[in-house]
């Protein structure tokens, strides 16, 4: 199925090279926008896979419209493509509601498949933002799992750890030998138990019980 994408910036050359490249890739380029209020207004007409989201646009907050888009549309994620590597504009992003985080010195290559994998629901992130994003869950996980919290099997809790690990679902299915289908039967499965809608939430609730730091269900 063809994935559709929103390209936001406010530069014009920058909006339409990625907006090409995407589309050169297979994407459906259903929208583009420069600032804000177009993004949010646009986003709900067209209603994309995926938009990709500068946080810096001229005169407005790309964390607004991230903060709009997710909130109103659940079904469209949102992955910020944004020249800043700071960690303040990270968070904010991603309590925003963004699903990943990419910096524009990514190639062509690393966008295509940050794109589809935030499509797939994987949160994606530029290497070494990852972990700065982990340790913000970590510290405010301030209470111990809940004795009442539903109970995973253990091939549950093993897609779980490895899903906080940042694996996809293919890559799961490797490490643990068992087929991709089975690992998405998982999730939902898991999804169900504890009431979370995507991977983006269950990824945040295993950091925030400490499933990430547990060792390799494979042993490695």
């Amino acid at each position: 199925m063809t994935i559709s994408v929103m390209v936001v910036d406010d530069h014009p050359i920058w909006r339409d090279g990625v907006a090409r490249d995407l589309g050169e890739h297979g994407f459906d380029v259903r929208a583009t926008a420069a600032d804000a209020d177009a993004a949010i207004r646009i986003a709900r007409a067209v209603r994309p896979d995926v938009v990709l989201m500068d946080l810096n646009l001229d005169g407005s907050s790309g964390v607004r419209a991230t903060q709009s888009i997710t909130g109103e549309l659940p079904e469209t994620r949102v992955l910020v493509l944004s020249a800043s590597g700071e960690h303040d504009d990270v968070l904010e992003a991603v309590k925003a509601g963004a699903s990943g985080y990419l910096v524009k010195s990514a190639s062509v290559t690393e966008l295509v498949d940050a794109v589809r994998r935030t499509a797939a629901g994987d949160p994606v992130f530029t290497a070494g933002l990852a972990g700065l994003v982990l340790g913000e869950y970590r510290r405010m996980a301030s209470a111990p799992a809940d004795d009442q919290a539903p109970r995973l099997t253990e091939r549950e809790t093993d897609v779980l750890r490895l899903v906080a690990k940042g694996l996809t679902a293919r890559q799961i299915a490797d490490r643990l030998v068992i087929s991709h289908r089975t690992v998405e039967n998982h999730v939902q499965s898991t999804l169900r138990k504890l009431q979370l809608h995507n991977r983006v939430e269950l990824a945040r609730y295993a950091i925030e019980h400490g499933l990430d730091d547990g060792e390799d269900p494979d042993g490695g």
